[in-house]
């Protein structure tokens, strides 16, 4: 039996992913209509896909769906930043208000079968208590959550009312980990390319990262395939944040946490990094979910690790190293020379100083056993 082509709504449609997985959906034989829904014009040409000019808090979004037959909703329409949209009240307003009223008339809409929804790892937070593989199950707490974490969170428990309403609608959230690439410009990636990056003095958080490539590529089988279900989606492994500033040649200056909000504050005056309050403590405690459901349940095996991912994102030029890898061999070499070389040894110096080395690894430790 034949899969029924699919009649997909993309909500975002002016966001690089979303014109991305657009690209690709408009290739795949097994999409009959797409339409792009967004209140901005999508970056790029797009062919096969019929724009919608609209906010997601409009009414009209119930007709859109009922009169294109739409079986498949993708909603990629998350604010992760207060300046996307002018403050942290419209932020909030255009997540949750509008993710409520998208899966509002997703459900009085006979025709969708499917939801997938774009969530983030941000609903875990990031606390030093918090494991250091965090699956799908984990408890999110509440209590400590602001801005787009709660926004995510929000958005999300609307989307479990939505399959309580309609046990007929697969849903599929997929909790991305910074998505990182040639062509995504965000909090992170501008934060990466400042001229000398702030960190939080005496931490050094792991990051994890999921390449662009890899986050189209779940998508697209999330759209078509209607897998149900949680996923954390990253490439595996992780980078410490002072390996990826040695890897992008960028250097770093210790804030003691206390100062985390002027500098945070400076820096949006100064660069325009918008870094909210709730992303601070991910730069001191970094944030590591667990890949193991993506890679067994969902069964996508990410192509690019999170060092990888990184290398991309370095590649595009983007971030241009103060000193680059040639010119800090040069400079060790000119260093090396400039040293007096080491005194050499002869036969019984040599037999001392043996001697005395294996005398010292066979003292025992403080407190052990003779």
């Amino acid at each position: 039996m034949a899969q029924q082509r699919r009649r997909i709504l993309i909500t975002g449609i002016s966001g690089t992913l979303a014109g991305e997985l657009a690209r690709r959906l408009e290739q795949d034989e097994r999409v009959e209509h797409l339409v792009g829904l967004d209140s901005r014009q999508p970056r790029g040409d797009l062919e096969r896909t019929e724009l919608v000019r609209a906010d997601l808090r409009h009414p009209l979004i119930a007709k859109v769906l009922a009169t294109h037959r739409i079986d498949t909703l993708v909603h990629l329409a998350l604010v992760s930043t207060p300046s996307q949209v002018g403050g942290r009240s419209r932020m909030k307003d255009h997540n949750v208000i509008g993710a409520m009223q998208l899966l509002a008339a997703a459900q009085r809409a006979r025709t969708v079968q499917s939801v997938v929804l774009r969530s983030t790892t941000a609903v875990y937070g990031s606390h030093p208590t918090s494991p250091g593989l965090i699956r799908e199950d984990a408890a999110i707490d509440d209590e400590r959550r602001g801005g787009l974490t709660h926004d995510v969170v929000e958005v999300e428990r609307y989307a479990r009312d939505l399959r309580r309403q309609r046990p007929d609608i697969r849903l599929g959230v997929l909790r991305f980990a910074s998505v990182i690439g040639p062509s995504i410009d965000s909090v992170l990636t501008r934060y990466l390319a400042l001229p000398v990056v702030p960190t939080a003095l005496g931490y050094d958080p792991r990051l994890q990262l999921c390449h662009q490539d890899d986050a189209v590529a779940v998508l697209h089988r999330a759209t078509i395939d209607q897998v149900p279900g949680t996923y954390n989606v990253a490439g595996p492994g992780v980078v410490y944040l002072s390996q990826a500033l040695r890897r992008l040649g960028r250097p770093a200056a210790g804030v003691p946490p206390a100062l985390a909000r002027p500098v945070a504050w400076a820096a949006k005056r100064a660069a325009d990094l918008d870094l909210a309050e709730d992303q601070l403590p991910f730069l001191q405690f970094g944030r590591v979910g667990d890949i193991t459901r993506l890679r067994e349940t969902f069964g996508y095996e990410p192509r690019a690790s999170t060092a990888e991912a990184l290398e991309s994102f370095a590649a595009t030029g983007r971030v241009r190293p103060l000193i680059d890898a040639e010119n800090a061999a040069r400079f060790e070499r000119t260093l090396r020379g400039l040293l007096p070389a080491p005194p050499t040894t002869t036969g019984p110096t040599e037999s001392a100083a043996t001697t005395t080395a294996s005398t010292t690894t066979a003292a025992p430790a403080p407190g052990a056993s003779p």
